[in-house]
């Protein structure tokens, strides 16, 4: 089990970055809020979960433990795989998940592409005494972040809400919903944040 990697961001894609641990370059697949807030030569700590198939072996990083704990803990339901529950976490984030699982909220997490009623009914049986229990986040080292000064942040927050599962035509309309009222020269995992927030409404 590898429970934690630091190194150095070799690149950062939307959905995964590279990060450099003594000359080896790890593929490390991680939420696009964390990913657009990674930077090549950036020194990170990231928590992370290896998942071990029989013709592979993926390994999944956070910048926090709670994100990981969450991750993991999420994936104990029967028909939760680990693509679904790095979109649960990059759609809610740890604590809002927690919430909605405690609560029985299931209209939230059904926001959450690839979770339909009946796999929210289930989350929430099988979790919500579970959730209630986890201990409260314990922060890794957060990669730095910069700001963005053009409007392509439109085409890579439009993409990495089609890798999470919505299709292009909800995430172009999200995107606009968040050019409307974004700050200029925000950051694109801020613009990220604002358009899930939108998808939830």
């Amino acid at each position: 089990m590898i429970a934690s990697v630091t190194g150095t961001i070799g690149q950062a894609g939307l959905d995964r970055v590279t990060v450099v641990v003594g000359g080896v370059g790890l593929l490390v697949h991680t939420t696009p809020a964390a990913a657009a807030a990674s930077h090549r030569g950036d020194e990170v700590t990231l928590a992370t979960s290896l998942v071990v198939r029989e013709d592979s072996l993926t390994l999944f990083g956070f910048l926090t433990t709670d994100e990981r704990d969450m991750f993991e803990t999420v994936q104990s339901v029967s028909g939760v795989g680990p693509r679904i529950a790095l979109a649960m976490l990059s759609v809610m984030g740890p604590d809002d998940l927690a919430a909605a699982l405690s609560a029985g909220d299931t209209k939230a997490l059904t926001t959450v592409p690839g979770i339909g009623v009946k796999s929210a009914q289930r989350l929430v049986l099988e979790l919500k005494d579970k959730v209630a229990g986890m201990p409260r986040p314990t922060t890794a080292t957060t990669p730095g972040s910069a700001a963005v000064t053009t409007d392509g942040w439109r085409d890579q927050v439009a993409e990495a809400l089609v890798g999470l599962g919505w299709n292009a035509k909800q995430a172009g309309e999200a995107v606009e919903r968040v050019a409307v009222t974004a700050p200029a020269d925000a950051e694109i995992a801020a613009y990220l944040r604002l358009a899930l927030r939108e998808l939830r409404r």
